[in-house]
């Protein structure tokens, strides 16, 4: 497979042959270009969960955050296993306005759970974690889970890419969370009702439930004060 990859540009556009996850007999030796819009960053995340301001590297490009092993968030339905010591950069806002947040990430696995992460955070029993997730069989895939005193778990699609972005937006009422492989055309994951507090948070963070620890590379988290024009397109 030969693919060129190149960052400094924003829109960047990368060339990939016929390996390149294209049927070969559609291609017939083309090669195909696809424009991916990358991320920069408008977000100062003001606190923090589980140190993890202590666990982060900064450099040109981007934010990587850091986890240990054992390191989830998560609240089984039968109290068998409660766990919110993952790191988690949070960004407070005020959740009587609209707000769009987007990022774009690459979460390093090597075990099953280990994932990259978008929250909303009110505490510790109320949140929701927008992952992009190796599930039982290593496939990568997007997950959610929401939780109120204890935890729902949703796998979503597999997105066989390393690198992601996720969206959540909220238009005060509703809130609804999407994902991209390029930054521009976005799949509906989940929507529901905004039913959370004036005062909540926005965050990245890694996890690595199952794991040795990983880590999760942040290219870029954008924030604004619009909602998405369209909660099934997604922008």
């Amino acid at each position: 497979m030969a693919c060129y990859f190149f960052r400094n540009f924003l829109p960047v556009i990368l060339w990939c042959n016929s390996g390149c996850k294209q049927n070969a007999n559609e291609l017939a030796g083309k090669e195909k270009t696809v424009i991916v819009q990358r991320l920069s960053f408008n977000v100062e995340f003001d606190s923090s969960l589980n140190n993890a301001q202590l666990k982060i590297k900064k450099d040109s490009t981007g934010i990587t955050i850091n986890a240990s092993k054992a390191t989830d968030f998560f609240i089984d339905p039968d109290g068998s296993y409660a766990f919110s010591n993952a790191p988690v950069l949070l960004k407070k806002i005020d959740n009587t306005k609209p707000f769009t947040f987007t990022v774009e990430m690459k979460p390093e696995y090597k075990a099953k759970y280990d994932a990259g992460m978008a929250f909303i955070y009110v505490d510790d029993k109320h949140w929701l974690k927008f992952a992009f997730e190796a599930d039982e069989k290593m496939n990568t895939r997007i997950v959610t889970v929401r939780t109120n005193e204890t935890s729902d778990d949703n796998n979503h699609d597999i997105a066989d890419v390393e690198i992601i972005f996720l969206k959540m937006s909220s238009d005060t009422k509703a809130i609804g969370f999407y994902y991209s492989i390029d930054g521009i055309s976005w799949n509906l994951v989940r929507v529901f009702k905004n039913d959370f507090p004036p005062n909540m948070f926005l965050g990245i963070g890694t996890q690595s439930p199952a794991g040795s620890g990983n880590k999760t590379i942040f290219y870029g988290a954008q924030l604004t004060d619009e909602p998405v024009k369209n909660f099934r397109l997604g922008k």
